[in-house]
């Protein structure tokens, strides 16, 4: 089995995302990674799903999504070519003596800090989950304090929009006729 990346453009109403989870749920998938978000478009949210599953699985829970009612459009993204990146917050610990070698960790990574306290640091860290779990594993032996992670969120390369109602580009404006 293998990570498999669903975005799933639904309706912004209340119970959609219940009605999601508990869709995953009966079926027996286990989401590693959810994240929802609005996008451009009014009244209209973006899920970033990422499920352990078979290419079976997948097309399954593919056609599952498109069941429910507020769900406008699902696209599997896991072959296609995108762009999908992970968001982190890292409290760790940090006295003088640390700080400096804990600094040039987090430039080796290209991450931000974004707190500094007395006796610890708050790393901001953007990038694949490959990326950020690196980070996490040399940050380790300093004494990460706590951690958050929004999930992966994904979008295809290109021009080509996935979106239920791409917007016009100029190049498919009708002319006017006067």
């Amino acid at each position: 089995m293998t990570a498999h990346t669903l975005v799933a453009y639904v309706e912004d109403k209340p119970g959609v995302l219940n009605r999601v989870a508990s869709l995953f749920r009966r079926r027996t998938f286990n989401i590693e990674s959810l994240t929802v978000g609005h996008t451009e478009q009014e009244g209209v949210s973006r899920m970033t799903i990422v499920v352990d599953t078979d290419e079976f699985g997948a097309r399954r829970a593919e056609a599952n999504l498109y069941k429910l009612v507020n769900v406008l459009r699902v696209d599997n993204v896991t072959t296609q070519a995108a762009v999908m990146r992970d968001l982190a917050l890292i409290k760790v610990m940090a006295s003088a003596a640390t700080r400096s070698e804990i600094l040039q960790l987090t430039d080796v990574f290209r991450a931000r800090t974004v707190d500094v306290t007395n006796d610890s640091l708050i790393i901001e860290i953007t990038g694949t989950e490959d990326k950020i779990e690196g980070l996490i594993e040399v940050l380790r032996p300093f004494g990460i304090i706590e951690m958050v992670r929004t999930g992966i969120v994904a979008m295809g390369r290109g021009s080509k929009s996935v979106s239920p109602n791409p917007p016009l580009v100029a190049a498919q404006v009708p002319e006017m006729v006067s």
